[in-house]
């Protein structure tokens, strides 16, 4: 039996470096821990100030614009990708640096980005019935002679994301212990994550996020209806839907929509329906960060009659096009991106190959069960008033931290499969 009684986030991050043209010889040992005689240094928790989260808010409403898909549902981690590419920045230099830090930290260095995010990620709450867990790796290819990696970049890792290091031989081995880390890290709720390790390969950094959460007033089995959703192109669905009288309302002069807490009020469930004659297209592209804020922080205790329909999807996307329109333009050029604060290689120059996000969400009576996996490949070369939120048609979604409001997730269900 399927257990439900409890929602679940999972993000996975992988960072690939590849080298071009390289030997294809390994070494059967296995991995060995990079991190002896480094270890994390003590810092301060940095104030998360306005700046800082409406900088993150805006990266992340701006990724999502540019990673959805025409007609189809989509889901991403914002957050995911932001530690990632983070992670990866501190091993850029010059111009790359520089566009790097324009994009994650808007215009702000690297090393105060790095701060925040450390401070942002300890501030998260994790506790039974709302468990956040964030970790982080990296995985080096056993081979001096081709690839060497700057302690410095280990360093900053271990002390603001708290990444262990691997060396190790990218064989067998390497791959089933990069599937066991991630099966540890994620509650076993992904065991593989790697098929294989191309010859060229010589760098992996991996981030796993666990969310594991349950909703403060699941639906009961009186709560649920068989109800109709019309899809994007006019199709009328047969779905499952969840009616409950939740208090916290929002409304902008394109939408409407319903926060719905999880256990603890930690996190919640934030919608918001496009208005009839507004389409779902017009409302994202005209979204920023800063008015996704200003909604959540302008919302009124009220009471809703919300009614949300059970589903679930997968979404995958290729992030290259999306990031370079934002402004990583050497980041994936062969010869103009500069990582040399990561590591040397006597193949030639280390650059993004390509930056892939894989997801997953399902939300049923008792919560929510969710995916993201993103790799990044890198190469060288009162009275209250009452108002009514049925989402039977398009609509965006978010999941939230209750304290900042950043967006952990985003997605849009344009249509519903059948029998959901």
């Amino acid at each position: 039996m399927k257990k439900y009684y409890i929602s679940r986030i999972i993000s996975i991050i992988i960072l690939m470096t590849l080298i071009i043209s390289v030997t294809g010889c390994t070494i059967q040992a296995k991995s060995a821990n990079l991190m002896e005689g480094i270890e994390a240094e003590t810092i301060s928790e940095k104030k998360l100030d306005e700046t800082f989260v409406n900088q993150t808010a805006n990266f992340s409403v701006n990724l999502f614009q540019k990673t959805i898909k025409e007609n189809e549902n989509s889901f991403i981690s914002p957050l995911s990708v932001l530690l990632a590419l983070s992670m990866t920045a501190n091993g850029a230099n010059t111009i790359t640096k520089e566009e790097m830090e324009a994009l994650l930290a808007g215009g702000s260095s690297i090393e105060e980005l790095n701060e925040y995010l450390y401070s942002y990620v300890k501030q998260l709450p994790s506790e039974k019935g709302s468990k956040l867990n964030i970790a982080n790796s990296i995985w080096f290819r056993d081979d001096e002679k081709r690839f060497t990696v700057k302690q410095d970049f280990l360093q900053k890792n271990a002390t603001y994301y708290g990444a262990a290091a691997f060396k190790s031989p990218f064989d067998d081995t390497t791959k089933k212990d990069i599937n066991l880390w991630v099966k540890n890290n994620t509650d076993g709720m992904i065991d593989e994550i790697i098929d294989q390790i191309d010859q060229d390969t010589v760098m992996y950094l991996i981030n796993a996020v666990v969310f594991d959460a349950r909703w403060e007033n699941v639906y009961k089995k009186n709560d649920i209806y068989s109800g109709e959703f019309t899809a994007w192109d006019g199709t009328k669905r047969s779905v499952k839907m969840m009616k409950s009288d939740e208090s916290i309302y929002i409304e902008d002069d394109n939408a409407t929509g319903f926060i719905k807490n999880y256990e603890n009020g930690h996190y919640s469930f934030v919608t918001l329906l496009p208005k009839e004659g507004v389409s779902i297209e017009d409302y994202i592209s005209s979204l920023t960060g800063e008015h996704f804020l200003s909604l959540l922080n302008n919302a009124k205790v009220a009471n809703v009659s919300a009614q949300l329909p059970k589903f679930k999807f997968d979404y995958k996307v290729i992030m290259n096009d999306a990031l370079i329109s934002l402004g990583l333009d050497t980041s994936f050029n062969s010869d103009g991106a500069d990582f040399s604060n990561l590591g040397n290689s006597t193949n030639g120059n280390i650059y993004i190959g390509e930056v892939l996000h894989n997801s997953y969400i399902s939300v049923d009576e008792l919560g929510t069960k969710a995916g993201a996996v993103t790799k990044v490949e890198m190469k060288d070369e009162s009275a209250m008033m009452g108002y009514t939120v049925k989402l039977d048609r398009p609509f965006l979604f978010a999941i939230i931290d209750n304290n900042t409001k950043i967006p952990i997730f985003l997605g849009t269900v344009m249509d519903i499969g059948k029998g959901l």
